[in-house]
């Protein structure tokens, strides 16, 4: 069993590596071809091995072909469905999943094909939203699309996980209208908001709501940025999310409440209690999963626990390893997309280090020395796959877990049962809800101060290829028994990906790095010894920003803790919006802006013109604003020219024609390799003269995918093409590298989506033939 689940998802996995799906004829020539392997045993894995990419290709093709076309993208449609999951409250918004049943266009009534679920949003004057009513509404739709970055969230990857395939949001009209109450067709989701609601009342204004919340119905809206951060940092996020943890331990007390109140039951002689409460536990663990929405922890664990309670019905004991693939099979065969989720590799990872580093001897030891010697094996054993997934280590883990598990799990009991009795029998329900929360406040000071001790937050720039393999096969050698052959190999296996360092650019040389933060702007340039951003791009909302959603992760993928400087071009949200979660999180040298860019609690050097400075071989100089410039126009933004021997990038912000118009009758030098076309391509940049000013190879617009200001506009970009210049598109294809050679040639100019293309990647049809 353990080789062919093994094999079964190796073949799942050789599927999300493709770039694009193989057509649906392998799906028939699997029908001939895995039935083989029932006669012919030397066929077997690679049989299992074939059936799990056939049976992820199949989903593949049922989910993507869900697909909306792009000829009604961004036009008024009408639909009807479902509310088919809790919405989400976001600051004045509403987000919700929606199951259309019709689709149509609303100019013309003509008929749309229905995709997967919608993900929408309403921004204003959004009625109180309630999971399984139906609804007519307005809408305006776009395909799955998403940032695409080194070490960024894969937001495609997400929906497509989720079998979303269309986002968008509600437009205002009268039409919008109520048609069905719930629970109509999601009755789990309905209860899941009530009892949510239920639980916020009972809590009012209590720090940790929100981590009750989680606990009870796995809905993690109120825990705050801040929480997720100590929860992060001290390894025990796992603890807030329903996971095979908290699912094992219902299970474990419904089956002793109900073992115990049987076998007094006169009913005992005709039922036996194990078969009762072995049924009891099952149905326990399974009502708690659904609560939690069946997350891949929570399918292991149901799984798990339906083997121990066959084996409990059986009169036999299965083996772990056993028990441990066949939940392996379990989850895959219900949702092989599950490869897809950090929380997949996280918790079977868990598992199988504490089957393989504890087997044998959980009875031998202090009961201390067993249960913190289990969270230390866990924190090695999940270190390789923690650095390449998040690129952090947290080596407080043992400590935070070795206190918190325990104390959580006496927590999660009390919290179900106040959630149980919170809707009929709320007099009940409150005080235990009240209790759970001071509980967990109780602990929260602990994790708090491990949190805030830096030597124990280990961050390294993520391996990848041999090193990553090596430290896999290390950490499994490392928490293996003593005695196990070659242990000493662990230390060996490990310290390539303990000391590997990200390439940096050698002497002479600067890589460009032009991030997607959607509509705005991002760069990154690196010298052999020195890093500076130019801009932070957009902040979105209160708890979403390019700062912490796009470039940290990238500075943190590429081994970068410190900045020497941070410039900001000037004070617009699309270029200044991320700027205060890097300077909380990092350490910059300088930080330099247009003057009137206001940067809450820092002092900022003010931007002038002939600021200038060597790094490496490589020259720095600010060609605009003028000294006092009052900083608060587009044409008063910071522009730098980066002068690599011979090739020169000009990175000129949002100056408008107005500022283009000065730089030339100033007989500056603007003649450049590469440009960042000014404000994105609005027309009211980009002017011809400037354009003849700069003759650029190479072309960088830094936009949203389907921005409302239709940038770059149609004009500005039929000015650039006739000029020959390779043109590139952040939203077309996500981050751009471009790495400027020693002897000061432009070596290579890459695409993130080009390199990282996967099947499910949305494919932006261009409009030229240009890249």
């Amino acid at each position: 069993m353990g080789q062919g689940s093994v094999a079964f998802l190796s073949g799942i996995l050789l599927l999300q590596w493709l770039p694009e799906l193989p057509t649906s004829w392998w799906i028939a020539a699997g029908v001939v071809l895995v039935p083989l392997s029932l006669v012919l045993p030397l066929l077997r894995l690679p049989a299992c091995c074939f059936a799990g990419f056939l049976w992820a290709l199949m989903h593949a093709h049922l989910i993507l072909s869900g697909e909306i076309s792009r000829e009604v993208e961004g036009r008024d449609l009408l639909a009807e469905g479902a509310i088919v999951a809790v919405p989400e409250q976001h600051s004045g918004m509403v987000r919700f999943e929606f199951a259309a049943e019709r689709l149509w266009r609303a100019d013309s009534g003509e008929p749309v094909p229905v995709p997967g679920r919608l993900r929408l949003s309403w921004h204003r004057d959004a009625p109180e939203l309630i999971a399984g009513e139906r609804w007519r509404l307005r809408l305006r739709l776009k395909r799955p699309h998403g940032f695409a970055n080194p070490g960024g969230f894969d937001y495609e990857g997400r929906l497509y996980r989720q079998r979303i395939r269309a986002t968008g949001y509600v437009r205002a009209d009268p039409a919008n209208r109520r048609l069905a109450s719930a629970p109509g067709s999601a009755p789990l989701q309905y209860l899941r908001q009530r009892l949510g609601k239920g639980i916020a009342a009972a809590l009012p204004e209590r720090e940790l709501a929100g981590v009750v919340t989680a606990l009870a119905i796995g809905d993690y809206q109120r825990i705050t940025r801040e929480q997720w951060d100590v929860l992060r940092r001290t390894g025990t996020t796992h603890l807030v999310a329903i996971s095979g943890l908290h699912v094992s331990m219902v299970a474990a007390l419904v089956f002793l409440a109900v073992s115990r109140t049987w076998s007094r039951s006169t009913l005992v002689r005709r039922v036996p209690a194990p078969w009762i409460a072995a049924a009891a536990a099952l149905a326990g663990a399974a009502g708690y999963a659904a609560l939690a929405g069946f997350s891949v922890p929570t399918q292991r664990a149901m799984v798990m626990v339906a083997a121990a309670m066959w084996a409990v019905l059986g009169s036999r004991a299965k083996a772990p390893w056993r028990m441990f693939f066949l939940a392996l099979w379990g989850v895959l065969f219900l949702d092989p997309l599950a490869v897809m989720d950090a929380g997949f590799w996280l918790s079977f990872g868990a598992v199988a280090i504490i089957l393989l580093g504890m087997g044998n001897r959980l009875g031998r030891g202090d009961w201390w020395w067993r249960w913190g010697r289990l969270h230390l094996l866990i924190t090695v054993g999940l270190g390789p796959p923690l650095l390449a997934l998040f690129q952090q280590l947290p080596l407080g883990s043992p400590i935070a877990n070795f206190i918190a598990v325990p104390w959580v799990s006496l927590v999660v009991p009390i919290v179900l049962a106040g959630a149980t009795l919170i809707l009929p029998l709320p007099a009940l329900g409150e005080p235990l809800l009240r209790l759970a929360e001071w509980l967990l406040a109780v602990l929260w000071p602990l994790l708090d101060a491990i949190a805030d001790v830096p030597w124990l937050q280990w961050s390294r720039p993520a391996p990848g290829g041999w090193i990553l393999a090596a430290a896999l096969f290390g950490a499994a050698l490392a928490v293996a028994p003593r005695g196990f052959p070659a242990r000493w190999a662990a230390l060996v296996l490990l310290l390539p990906a303990m000391t590997w360092q990200a390439p940096t650019p050698a002497p002479g040389a600067v890589w460009l790095t032009v991030l997607d933060v959607g509509q705005g702007l991002a760069a990154v340039v690196r010298t052999r010894h020195h890093v500076l951003i130019y801009d932070t791009g957009p902040r979105f909302g209160p708890d979403f920003d390019a700062g912490s959603a796009v470039i940290l992760p990238w500075l943190r993928q590429h081994g970068v803790r410190d900045l020497d400087m941070l410039l900001i071009s000037h004070g617009d949200n699309d270029h200044a919006g991320g700027a205060p979660a890097l300077l909380s999180e990092l350490r910059i040298a300088r930080l330099v802006a247009s003057a009137g860019t206001a940067v809450p609690g820092y002092a900022a050097d003010p931007c002038r013109r002939d600021m200038s400075w060597r790094w490496d071989g490589i020259d720095f100089r600010i060609l605009l604003p003028e000294a006092g410039a009052a900083g608060r126009r587009n044409d008063d933004s910071c522009v730098l020219r980066i002068a690599a021997g011979d090739t020169v990038i000009l990175l000129p912000g949002d100056i408008e024609a107005r500022a283009e118009r000065k730089l030339i009758a100033r007989g500056e030098d603007l003649r450049a390799h590469l440009l960042v076309a000014p404000h994105h391509g609005s027309r009211t940049s980009s002017s011809a003269a400037f354009l003849d000013a700069v003759a650029p190879r190479e072309v960088v617009f830094a936009t949203g995918y389907r921005n409302r200001w239709g940038f770059p506009h149609p004009d500005v970009l039929a000015r650039y093409e006739s000029t020959g210049a390779r043109i590139w598109n952040t939203a077309a294809h996500g981050a751009l590298e471009i790495r400027v050679s020693p002897s000061g040639e432009i070596a290579s100019t890459s695409s993130w989506r080009e390199l990282r293309q996967r099947y499910w990647h949305e494919r932006v049809v261009e409009r030229s033939g240009h890249r």
